[in-house]
């Protein structure tokens, strides 16, 4: 069997390989080690608003809450993903293309990781600038992975293949992770910075090197053809075309709204937590907070296992609607709560409640959105990429709210309030979404 063909298990498991090896990315560099390093090390001021005392930066000239630029610069990056991706969706599927950007943005985020080790106060538009295409590389070689999945596996292996690649980044990046801090914890308090800053070398090295397991066993284009202007639009022709699908049919468009709403608050949660540990916790030191947080992580990754297992029994038993209805009242539980919280312990509990709740909120939006694509549909890719868009315009209103309120009113617990904004929206729209298909006249 060539390693070309569909159904090669050679390639699936090469398919499935890429999640161990760009996994590091979101653990090292936007959950556990960088947001830890950037927290202390980018500051060059103190300000006090309200009584709280916030680390602030100056970039280009203006006076910004140091983990408020980090919301920011996220949330702009996602945006301008927004608008590029399904341009570049639409070459590589006509034209073939779709090893080639994977590997191209792959090269540009591991090197960026890498790049990261230069990380400098003195030069922080530069600085930032390397962190969001680190961030833009990880997030468009997903975009080129994910449409793999149907040319190398039929459907009734799609999610135990996609499991398995979960799987994989999931040991990847805990091994890794694990080595980080057994290399960094080893030296003495004046190596300590630059040991962390190798720990970005190691992600982009890991992230570049294991990739070409993937590289060599995917399936060569079947089709290259000539890439015109009209193909160019291709991508966002078929966005608006599903959009118009969408408007027709009743519980999908009421789903999306919902969907698209309480993403806002999941992802800016995901992204943001361990800096709410850095700065809002009471640690007795620098050693406690270092690694009170990194047990924090773990335990949200593991956790994450378990609950996304629990809510996929519950949701085959009640429903996925209603088991939707659960967690995302278990997530308005979670903010109020995380809203007075300021000990180590407290925040062990948001960790562990975190952890149960997010991989299940995640897994089960995708398979609730899968099931209400209308039957008939033939191009599913069209609706997921049309899904990938709302979710990331989700993820820009939500960060750039977070890292505003925080910049303005100089406590991020305030931005806290609006995520229990997003989630009590999302649910209010959740509850209007009916069993049943009903379609537009």
């Amino acid at each position: 069997m060539s390693k070309n063909s569909n159904g090669n298990k050679k390639v699936k498991n090469a398919w499935a390989f890429y999640d161990w090896a760009n996994s590091v990315y979101p653990l090292v560099i936007t959950t556990a080690i960088f947001p830890l390093f950037y927290e202390s090390y980018a500051v060059h001021d103190t300000l006090t608003i309200d009584g709280t005392e916030n680390k602030v930066v100056y970039f280009f000239g203006w006076e910004i809450i140091n983990t408020a630029l980090v919301s920011i610069v996220t949330a702009s990056y996602f945006l301008l993903l927004c608008v590029f991706l399904p341009l570049l969706s639409g070459i590589a599927d006509f034209a073939g293309k779709k090893k080639a950007f994977l590997r191209f943005f792959c090269y540009l985020g591991s090197f960026a990781c890498m790049s990261l080790y230069f990380f400098d106060i003195d030069h922080l538009e530069l600085s930032m600038l390397i962190f969001a295409i680190a961030g833009i590389g990880f997030w468009s070689s997903l975009v080129f992975y994910n449409a793999y999945l149907p040319e190398i596996a039929p459907v009734e292996e799609h999610d135990s293949l996609s499991a398995k690649g979960f799987s994989m980044g999931y040991i990847g990046s805990v091994i890794l992770l694990v080595a980080c801090l057994i290399f960094v914890m080893s030296q003495d308090d004046q190596s300590k910075g630059d040991a962390t800053r190798w720990c970005f070398v190691f992600t982009g090295i890991w992230w570049f090197g294991f990739s070409h397991v993937t590289y060599y066993w995917l399936p060569k284009p079947r089709i290259q053809n000539k890439v015109d202007s009209a193909v160019i639009w291709n991508g966002y022709k078929e966005l608006k075309l599903v959009f118009k699908k969408v408007k027709k049919t009743v519980r999908l468009k009421r789903y999306l709204a919902s969907f698209f709403v309480y993403s806002m608050a999941v992802q800016t949660i995901m992204i943001m937590a361990i800096y709410f540990g850095t700065k809002e916790i009471n640690w007795a030191n620098e050693n406690e907070k270092s690694t009170g947080l990194i047990i924090a992580i773990i335990m949200i990754q593991l956790l994450a296992i378990i609950g996304a297992l629990i809510l996929s029994k519950l949701s085959y038993k009640i429903g996925n609607l209603n088991a939707l209805k659960i967690v995302i009242f278990l997530w308005i539980s979670l903010c109020v709560y995380a809203y007075f919280v300021d000990s180590p312990f407290q925040f062990y509990i948001i960790s562990a409640w975190v952890g149960m709740v997010m991989g299940g909120v995640q897994s089960l939006s995708r398979s609730t959105y899968s099931k209400f694509i209308p039957e008939e549909t033939t191009d599913t890719s069209s609706y997921f990429s049309f899904y990938d868009v709302a979710e990331k315009l989700g993820i820009v209103i939500g960060l750039a709210s977070y890292g505003f309120i925080e910049q303005l009113t100089g406590n991020m617990r305030n931005s806290i309030v609006a995520l229990v904004l997003f989630f009590v929206i999302g649910l209010l729209l959740l509850l209007r979404v009916p069993k049943e298909e009903k379609a537009l006249a």
